[in-house]
C-alpha cells in the first residue's frame, strides 16, 4: 500500500517549475483554514506529508473534532518551496477525508435517536489506493469500516448466487471453504431472506428494498432467528436513511465514499522571509 507522501510524484514529476522560479531559498509560515463547518479529518495524514517534505507542522484541531467555518486547523513552517510543492496533496487528503467524516457524522446524528444500536458502515466503493484513509474517515465520523476487502468476511452477492445456483448452495460452499468465518448474503425479496435464514446465514443484507418491503422482511427474519444481523444497503442517502434506521442493525452506504462532497479548506502563507 502506498503511503500518502508517495502520491507527491504525481504532482512533482521532474520538478515544480513555478515554485523553483519564484520561491527558491525562502522560508514561510502558513495556516490551513476550514472554509465551512465540518468534522475535521486528514490532519495526521497531512502532517506526515509535510514531515516527509522537511516541514514542521502543528495540528490545531484534531481528527474527529467538529470545526466551525474560519477555524485554523493547522500551522506549517519551513521551506516555502517545499510547502508549495506539497500543498495540494495535503489539502486533497484533508478536503476529501473531512467530507467523508462530516457526512458520516450527519447520518449518525440522524439515526442514533431512532436506533441507538444502529451502525453506519462504509463499503468497498472507495477511491483506489485510498481505502484505508477513507474508511478511517468514516470511523472518525462515528461509523464503522464493514469489510476491509474480499479476504475478511464472506459476502455472497447476486453474481455469486447465479454461479452457485441458490442461496443455500452458496452458503454451504462458503461454510465448507472456511469454517467459522461469518457469512453474509445479499437478498432482494422475502423468499430469499427466508432461505438465507434456513441456510444459516450470520448476516442478511436487504439490498435495494423500499422501506416498507425492508421493514416487513426484517420483521420476518427476526421472527425466524433474532440472532441474525440485518443490514440495509442499496440506494441509501441522507434523504431516506431515516426510513430504514429503526429496524436495521447496520446500514451500509457506498455513498459515503463515492459521492461525498469535499470540504473547502485553504492554505495561506501568513509570514515569509526572502
Amino acid at each position: 500500500m502506498k503511503q500518502p507522501h508517495e502520491f507527491l510524484e504525481e504532482d512533482l514529476g521532474s520538478g515544480d517549475i513555478t515554485t523553483e522560479a519564484i520561491a527558491s531559498g525562502q522560508h514561510a509560515i502558513a495556516v490551513i483554514i476550514a472554509k465551512e463547518d465540518c468534522v475535521v479529518a486528514g490532519m495526521e495524514v497531512a502532517a506526515g506529508i509535510f514531515r516527509h517534505s522537511g516541514l514542521q507542522s502543528k495540528i490545531l484541531v484534531r481528527d474527529g473534532t467538529e470545526a466551525k467555518k474560519g477555524t485554523l486547523v493547522m500551522e506549517i513552517s519551513g521551506s516555502a518551496a517545499a510547502l508549495l510543492s506539497c500543498e495540494r496533496l495535503a489539502l486533497n487528503f484533508i478536503q476529501r477525508l473531512s467530507g467523508i467524516a462530516t457526512v458520516t457524522r450527519k447520518l449518525v446524528n440522524i439515526c442514533k435517536p431512532l436506533n441507538p444500536k444502529l451502525k453506519i458502515a462504509a463499503t468497498r466503493k472507495t477511491t483506489p489506493g485510498l481505502r484505508k484513509w477513507e474508511k478511517d474517515a468514516v470511523e472518525l465520523g462515528g461509523g464503522v469500516r464493514h469489510r476491509e476487502g474480499l479476504y475478511d468476511q464472506f459476502l455472497i452477492k447476486d453474481n455469486h448466487l447465479r454461479l452457485a445456483g441458490s442461496i443455500t448452495a452458496a452458503i454451504n460452499k462458503a461454510r465448507n471453504h472456511t469454517p467459522g468465518r461469518k457469512i453474509e448474503v445479499e437478498v432482494t425479496d422475502l423468499a430469499g431472506a427466508e432461505e438465507a435464514v434456513r441456510a444459516g446465514a450470520d448476516i442478511i443484507m436487504l439490498d435495494n428494498m423500499k422501506p416498507a418491503q425492508a421493514r416487513k422482511t426484517a420483521a420476518r427474519i427476526r421472527e425466524l432467528n433474532r440472532k441474525i444481523v440485518i443490514e440495509i444497503s442499496g440506494g441509501i442517502t441522507p434523504k431516506n436513511i431515516h426510513r430504514y434506521a429503526e429496524f436495521a442493525d447496520v446500514i451500509s452506504l457506498g455513498w459515503l465514499t463515492h459521492s461525498v462532497k469535499a470540504i473547502d479548506y485553504s492554505l495561506e502563507i501568513v509570514e515569509f522571509t526572502r
